[in-house]
């Protein structure tokens, strides 16, 4: 599909969007290029927002899809957690390529890529949490020891 760039200011939504009473022409065509531009780590606000290429909806309008169909729902889930592996990926990368001089920027991006890469995918990149007593971790058994205090007389 071929790409092209509005002139000039953009609308929050153009015409045939859901904000003016028509419907968005959605089409697998459609879904494919955002999920596509996901999965190469572009964000909804680049791909459905002001400067957007002609052919895509807007923010709102996506989002109000996204919520609308199911089966593009788990696609989009689906693109996200490939997003969130490209992003793992892409830390071995800036750490060889690190000088002395940019560590600190470096460390910056892998900070970043490890807390998107955790928040995408949590399952996989995101910090193991362990709940006691649940079936993999049950608590061990507790053995009390009741003392008997001696009988002094006293009440």
């Amino acid at each position: 599909m071929a790409r092209r760039k509005s002139a000039g200011a953009q609308p929050a939504e153009r015409k045939g969007s859901s904000t003016h009473g028509n419907a968005f022409p959605w089409s697998s065509e459609i879904e494919d290029e955002i999920l596509h531009r996901l999965m190469r780590g572009e964000s909804i606000a680049t791909i459905c927002g002001p400067g957007r290429d002609d052919f895509l909806p807007g923010e709102v309008t996506f989002y109000k899809h996204l919520t609308e169909d199911e089966g593009f729902a788990k696609k989009y889930t689906r693109a996200r957690e490939v997003q969130a592996h490209r992003e793992f990926d892409e830390i071995r990368q800036i750490a060889e390529d690190a000088t002395p001089e940019d560590v600190a920027v470096a460390r910056l991006q892998i900070d970043a890529r490890k807390w998107r890469a955790g928040k995408l995918a949590p399952k996989v990149y995101g910090d193991k949490v362990t709940h006691a007593n649940d079936a993999e971790n049950p608590l061990p058994a507790a053995q009390v020891t009741v003392f008997a205090l001696p009988d002094n007389g006293r009440d």
